[in-house]
Order: structure tokens, then sequence, then C-alpha cells
């Protein structure tokens, strides 16, 4: 029997390490930095701006982001961007450790703007090289153990660590992020890479390069639309969740974190199970059950009245979202060319992900609308109950226009 991929391979051993601390450190400031925004208000419209804040930037820079990568060194691209994400972080702290002063939250908003461009450099590089690490008949194990171990450290170690860590100080959950993203930086350093050849061609010329391969891919484009829209969802939800937990389920940081790592625990059954998954039911049914079971999930959690409750949805919904994310992720680094992977993927992700800040507006918007008809707390659960419709809408969509060939 093979050695696992993360022990035979050095240079993925190197990747998954660093992507593992990283993801601690992001995990760590899921709860970290909306609890911040809500130290420093109440307004359900202010604290989505944080959130909006930090995703707009994959909305604003992931095209060109995509032409930086092809045309980069992405090892060096990956190790800087995490030095840059440390700097921003130390600035959350200090930020965080100031006397509380009028307009902070606004402060907190743009240090998330800057820390998600940071992090659409990283993201997508990370994600592009892989194929150069592996074999390609190792990409759904090497991203299911990826996807399992950010889940790991993200969802389950980080926001839990992060609810004792807050009840010491909040500035301490930053300073861990610091110390880690200056460790992952060192760890990607001393990745080796075959030798690479950048794209030569000007920069408006290599981006249109990658917009002609999408506008060209039906099917391709069709999968970015349908995860733009479920991003979008996700986020109306995410972004008012700190708030539902604390106003409408009565839990403490503490306790949130534990509903958060129950979702964690669902991620990494989905990410491992994932390629079992596919064999057993087929990869097309997978995608269409992701969907159904994100609208579900969405909809427990809008009936929920308890922190148990929420968590066993979180935990359904993170599960889907993985076998989504390792069935698509895989398909598409074998589809685009490698010399373009960069630019198309960056062209993926910013439909995928250009929709969270909008997505993250209308959660506090469909909340401040419905607070001036209803109660605070049916307000709170009303972007959950809408989420599971639009899951709805969504999977109707998928069954007559998604049909991986």
């Amino acid at each position: 029997m093979a050695a696992p991929l993360v022990i035979r391979n050095r240079n993925f051993r190197l990747l998954f390490t660093a992507g593992a601390l990283t993801n601690l450190g992001d995990g760590v400031l899921v709860l970290a930095l909306p609890w911040l925004a809500a130290l420093m208000t109440r307004d359900a419209v202010a604290i989505a701006a944080v959130a909006a804040a930090a995703r707009l930037p994959w909305l604003l820079f992931a095209l060109p982001a995509g032409v930086i990568i092809d045309r980069s060194d992405r090892r060096k691209l990956i190790a800087r961007a995490d030095l840059m994400r440390a700097g921003i972080v130390l600035s959350i702290l200090l930020l965080a450790l100031g006397d509380p002063v009028p307009g902070a939250i606004w402060a907190l908003a743009g240090l998330a703007f800057l820390l998600g461009s940071a992090e659409v450099l990283r993201d997508n590089a990370a994600q592009t090289i892989l194929p150069a690490l592996v074999e390609p008949q190792d990409l759904e194990a090497a991203n299911g153990q990826l996807w399992s171990t950010e889940q790991l450290t993200g969802q389950f170690i980080g926001p839990p660590l992060a609810g004792v860590l807050i009840s010491t100080g909040i500035a301490v959950p930053f300073g861990l992020d610091v110390a880690v993203l200056v460790l992952a930086a060192g760890l990607v350093w001393l990745i080796s890479l075959p030798p690479q050849v950048p794209s030569r061609a000007r920069f408006a010329q290599a981006l249109a390069e990658g917009i002609a391969f999408m506008r060209g891919d039906a099917l391709l484009l069709r999968l970015a639309v349908v995860l733009g829209l479920a991003n979008f969802i996700a986020m109306a939800t995410i972004t008012v969740q700190v708030l539902f937990a604390q106003e409408v389920l009565g839990l403490g940081p503490s306790q949130y974190g534990l509903v958060l790592s129950a979702g964690a625990v669902g991620a990494i059954c989905g990410s491992l199970l994932a390629p079992r998954a596919m064999r057993l039911i087929g990869t097309q049914a997978c995608l269409f059950l992701s969907i159904a079971v994100w609208g579900v999930g969405y909809a427990s959690i809008g009936l929920s009245n308890s922190g148990w409750m929420m968590g066993l949805a979180l935990t359904a919904i993170m599960a889907a979202a993985m076998l989504w994310n390792v069935i698509t992720v895989s398909w598409r680094q074998r589809r685009i060319p490698p010399a373009m992977l960069g630019r198309v993927n960056s062209i993926y992700r910013f439909f995928g992900w250009g929709s969270m800040p909008l997505g993250a507006l209308a959660g506090g918007a469909v909340v401040a609308l419905a607070e001036q008809q209803m109660s605070r707390e049916l307000a709170l659960r009303a972007p959950f109950l809408l989420a599971g419709l639009c899951c709805l809408a969504l999977l109707a969509y998928a069954l007559a226009r998604l049909r991986l060939d």
C-alpha cells in the first residue's frame, strides 16, 4: 500500500503544513473579527460592512490577480502575500488594543479590505500551484486533504480556540494569527517548483486570453455562476450569524465557537469522503445533492432555537460545501491548461467569490428592512429562511443546466 501523499511528497507536505497554519489563523479570525466588530457596534449594517469589505477584493481584484499569478513565481507570491497579511493583522491587533473611539468600526472595515486583497493573491496562487506539485491522478486526494485540513484547523480548532483566547483579551487571537502567518510564509519559501514558463503577453492581452477561454467553455461558466449565487446566499447568512447566535440563541463566544466547530466536523467528513461518494453515487448526483443539502440546512438554522440545532445544520451545510469543492476544483484543475490556470481560475473565482460582498450587504439589509415590519428575532431569522428558498431555485437551475462531461 502506497504511503499517504502528505508523507511521500515533500512539496505537498510543505504546502499542506503552511495551509494548516494559515487556516488556523483564519479560523481564529472567523470568530474574533466579527466579535471585535460586535464590540464596536450593534448595527447589523455596520457589521455587515466589515464582512463585505473583506470579500470586496474578490470582486475588484480577482481578474488582474490571475494575470499576476501567471506572470510570477507562485511560491514567492504565496509567501509574500502571507507576510502582507501578517502586517495587516498586526494593525488590527493594535486597533483592538486601543481605546474605543467613534468610527472605529470603519477603520476595521478598511483593514478587513486590505486583508481580503492579500487573500485574493494568496488563495488563487495556492490553488493554481497544486497541479505542479502532485500528479494528475492525485488531485482529488490532494484537494480533499487540503480542504479537510482547512476545516479541521480553520473551523474545528480555530473558532473555539478564539473563544478561549478572547476571554483573556480581544487582541490575543490576532497576535496568534500574526505568528502563524509568518511561520507559514517560511514553509512555502522552502517549496521546490519545476521550471515555470511565465506568460510573456502584455497584461491586457493575457487577461483577454483568459476571458476568451472562459467564454468559450459554457459549462465552466455555468459552474462559476452557480458558485457565485451560492456564495451570495451563504454570505447573506454568515454576515448576521454572530448576531443570531448572540441575540436569538443566547450563545457566548466559547459556545459560538463550538457551534462553528460542529460545522467543521461536517466539512472534514465531506472533504475526506467526497472521492468515495463520487464513486458510489456518481459525480453528477453528488453535485445536485450538495445544493439540496444547503437549502435544507439554511432553513433549519432559521427555525432553530438552540445552539446544537444550529450546529447540526452547519454540519450538513459544510459537508455539502466540501463535496462541491472537491468535485469542481479537481474538475477545473484538469480542464484548464497549466499556462492559463492562474488567469482562468481567477476569472472563475471572480464570478464565484465576487458576489460575496454583495451577499454580505444583502444579509444586513434584510435584517434592517425586516425589523421595520417584525420583531428583532424574526428579522434575524429571515436571512436563513430566504436562503433556504433561494437554494431550491438554484437546484432547479442546476438540474436543468449543470451536466459535467
